[in-house]
Formats: C-alpha cells, structure tokens, sequence
C-alpha cells in the first residue's frame, strides 16, 4: 500500500509542484495552488464517523467536481471517503494505507491537472500522457 513517500515522489515529479508545510502538516501545490495535503481528522470528525473513523495516515485530495467525488465514494468506501467539513467541496479523503501506489499516482496526477493553470496542464497531457 502507499505511504508519504510515494505521495511526495509522485507531486514532486509534476512541473511546477512545490511541497510547503503548515503546522507540521506537509501539502503540494502547483503554482500556490494546492491538490494534495496531509489531513488528519479533526476530533469532532473522528468523533462523527465514530467506528468508520480510520486510524491511519489520511491524505486529502482535490477532484475536478463534485460528481467525481460521488463517484469516487461510491466506487470504492474502504479508501475514500468524506467528512461534513467538506461538503459542497471537490475534495475526497484517502485512507492512505489503503490504497495501491498506482491509484494513488493517477489521483495524485488528476488532482494536480484540476489545480494547474491550463496552458501548464495542457503541456503535460501533450507531453507526458499523450506523447507524439
């Protein structure tokens, strides 16, 4: 399963990313413009999703909308999922210790395509995912 290491290898290697830290907390940013960021619960979440509330590393992630998010959740419960903080938000949360390096690479990279600017994300796809 993942770990904080293939988060930061996997941001990092995007143009433009940068890795800041705030309280402690470590996110990745593209042009100041965060996609990915370590997001412990906040006791009231974890007192919300009572037993549900995982206990490992959680990793937050932003989508492009709001249906990608459901799908998201819907698809796959036991490695994402939301708290009430982040309602009406494009935004999902990965139990981190669950899920598979290469998904957790292609949301990574989804994440950081919804975030650049997008001459930048245009130049990756053309580059990167869809070669000459």
């Amino acid at each position: 399963m993942a770990s904080w290491e293939d988060v930061r290898r996997t941001a990092l290697a995007l143009p433009e990313s940068s890795e800041v830290s705030s309280r402690g907390r470590a996110s990745w940013r593209v042009r100041d413009k965060g996609f990915v960021w370590e997001r412990p619960l906040r006791p009231a979440e974890a007192a919300a999703l009572g037993e549900q509330a995982p206990e490992g590393p959680i990793l937050g992630v932003r989508v492009e909308h709001l249906g990608a998010k459901e799908a998201l959740l819907s698809d796959d419960p036991d490695v994402y999922f939301t708290t009430s903080h982040f309602d009406g938000y494009p935004a999902v949360l990965v139990r981190l210790d669950r899920i598979a390096v290469d998904e957790l690479e292609e949301l990574i990279v989804e994440a950081w395509l919804c975030r650049a600017p997008r001459r930048l994300a245009q130049q990756y796809i053309d580059t990167e995912l869809f070669p000459p």
